[in-house]
């Protein structure tokens, strides 16, 4: 089986937060959603679920016998059974693996389309290079010219491609598989992470996914009745940016010598300006739970208009790169061009 997306996790915990909530038990409900569920996937699943819920009466035993659900989902499902409070903790998770999916959407959305442009603007630029310059060497003979100067670089690039075809297309295949090692693998994306951290325009951006996923995580924790040493500790394993886990650590590291909580997020670099006047006052009316849900929210938001604003540069630049690309090779030619037919 293969483990859940966070839109099928959101989906699971939000059914299971709903039957809890109607007094239903997780055995009688786990059964409702099995005569329900459709896909074959997702029978199996509830069907091992099931199972393993009638040998054990556990819920979290039984998630955790399927092995597809991640740790922080077990560890918090645990402590919602251990405390009384699964249907809060499923429901507060549900709005957890929310933020997430929404998270990974913005990243996606931000990435997909200038890189679909950029392979357009690579695909033109070829064809004009091995397809359409030469056309234009062979008019430039028919006329007793030849090209010069930039034309003739060009024309020469593209001859060099066309030979060099088989290299050109290994490469391509070398970098498109490279980028879903990125995308795919955990230590692909913390390869991307560390790059992106040396880069100006993205280290703001990586900065505030994880600082987002941090608040996400801690509302949770904390709404469920953890004590902030055991939040952190819960939060910790989640968190996949090496940046950021030095803030953890020291965070981790004042709490532990007696430091507030909103005091120890400060000093350690974790929220700053409005955010930490947030955690402030969260911790002195003894509504952190829900002033980092706020933060979450807040940075959400934050990342989202980011993206956007990206985008909204971003696009039209590359047209504008393509543009006047494709402008100065047809040029390149086109001027020496008219130079010769009005002379003749």
């Amino acid at each position: 089986m293969k483990p859940f997306t966070n839109t099928e996790l959101s989906s699971f915990c939000g059914q299971v937060a709903l039957i809890l909530k109607s007094g239903i038990s997780a055995m009688e409900g786990l059964t409702i959603m099995l005569e329900d569920a459709s896909a074959k996937e997702e029978r199996a699943v509830l069907e091992t679920l099931l199972s393993n819920m009638q040998e054990t009466g556990s819920f979290y035993e039984a998630l955790k016998s399927v092995g597809i659900y991640p740790s922080y989902m077990l560890h918090m499902v645990q402590i919602g059974e251990e405390t009384g409070t699964l249907d809060e903790v499923m429901e507060a998770l549900q709005s957890h693996y929310e933020r997430e999916d929404s998270i990974k959407k913005s990243i996606r959305n931000s990435i997909t389309y200038p890189m679909i442009l950029t392979a357009m603007m690579v695909i033109v630029i070829v064809v004009l290079l091995v397809k359409v310059m030469p056309i234009f060497n062979q008019v430039f003979v028919q006329l007793g010219s030849e090209m010069t100067g930039f034309s003739r670089m060009l024309m020469h690039i593209g001859t060099a491609i066309n030979s060099y075809s088989v290299v050109l297309i290994v490469l391509l295949v070398i970098a498109a598989a490279f980028i879903l090692y990125g995308i795919r693998t955990a230590s692909g994306q913390k390869l991307f992470a560390s790059i992106g951290h040396k880069l100006r325009f993205t280290r703001i951006v990586y900065e505030e996914i994880a600082a987002c996923r941090f608040a996400s995580a801690m509302a949770l924790t904390l709404s469920s009745g953890l004590n902030p040493e055991r939040s952190m500790e819960l939060v910790n394993a989640l968190n996949d940016d090496p940046v950021f886990q030095e803030k953890i650590d020291l965070c981790m590291k004042k709490i532990e010598e007696g430091t507030d909580l909103s005091q120890a997020l400060f000093t350690s670099g974790m929220f700053t300006g409005v955010y930490a006047r947030m955690a402030s006052i969260g911790s002195k009316t003894g509504a952190m739970d829900q002033v980092m849900n706020q933060i979450a929210d807040l940075y959400q938001s934050d990342i989202d208009t980011r993206m956007n604003n990206i985008l909204a540069v971003l696009e039209p630049a590359l047209v504008i790169a393509l543009s006047l690309i494709v402008g100065a090779i047809l040029l390149s030619v086109m001027l020496p061009l008219m130079g010769i037919m009005s002379s003749i």
